[in-house]
């Protein structure tokens, strides 16, 4: 069974959760440290579109308790742009600039597009790509096509101690991620959970519920069998319309206890 349970949001500023989870008015400079004295991670977008500035990320490190992570898209310039047959320039600088986060830095999520089809080509591509890959950071692929999940491509990964996303959204079917979550390729779990359903517009509270499958995703995650040290969970807004909300029916499941957004206000209010 796994030893921590991180399980956060996918990005942290939207303006749609003042007044339920931040509170009302408060500046965007703020979000972040209001965000993670409430959850233990953040899933960060913004380095998909380029690397960031070393400013940039030492100020994120600096709003956030001992103990926080982020976990870091990489840039879709390797992903998208060179798919994955670039040089390796570009990944060095983004890890860099993340090193700077020090101890907060979690996972990396590669994600490959969804036209990055499992043909002879491509997969070679990836087997070439996956051994370059720095052995101090944790590691995780997203694929969008259910037939990268096949022996080979796992085998690769379980060699390089390489995680698979777990994602549930409309890529893959549930049941096949819930299926690999079972058989992990590292000593860690990393899940997302984006939805599958028509788009939600207002993210200031839950408007689709999805118990039965958090519960699926819950009983799947803490079972004892589960040989990872870490599960890594981050929830999207189109999940059922309000990430927060998500990630606290989530951790009330692992056996952690949320905490409640009004006990952080009520504080920021006293001091």
């Amino acid at each position: 069974m796994p030893e921590k349970f991180l399980i956060g949001t996918q990005r942290w500023q939207f303006r749609a959760w003042e007044g339920g989870f931040y509170a009302p008015g408060i500046p965007e400079s703020e979000m972040l440290e209001s965000y993670s004295r409430m959850f233990p991670t953040v899933e960060v977008d913004a380095t998909f579109f380029g690397v960031p500035a070393a400013p940039v990320v030492k100020d994120w490190r600096s709003r956030v308790p001992q103990g926080f992570k982020f976990s870091l898209k990489l840039p879709q310039e390797v992903t998208h742009s060179k798919r994955l047959a670039g040089d390796m320039d570009v990944i060095d600088r983004f890890l860099d600039r993340a090193h700077l986060l020090e101890d907060a830095l979690g996972p990396i999520l590669v994600q490959l597009p969804s036209n990055f089809l499992p043909s002879k080509a491509e997969r070679q591509k990836f087997m070439n790509f996956v051994p370059k890959l720095s052995k101090d950071v944790r590691w995780v692929f997203e694929f969008k096509h259910p037939a990268w999940l096949n022996e080979e491509v796992l085998a690769q990964l379980s060699e390089h101690k390489v995680a698979v996303a777990l994602v549930d959204g409309r890529w893959i079917p549930r049941e096949k991620m819930i299926e690999i979550a079972k058989q992990p390729t590292t000593d860690f779990v990393y899940v997302r959970w984006m939805g599958s359903g028509p788009r939600l517009f207002d993210h200031s509270k839950p408007s689709r519920e999805q118990k039965t499958e958090v519960k699926a995703w819950g009983q799947t995650l803490k079972k004892k069998s589960l040989r990872v040290d870490t599960v890594y969970g981050y929830f999207h807004n189109e999940f059922e319309g309000h990430a927060p909300h998500s990630a606290r029916v989530m951790q009330k499941l692992l056996g952690v206890n949320p905490v409640d957004p009004s006990n952080i206000a009520a504080g920021a209010a006293a001091s």
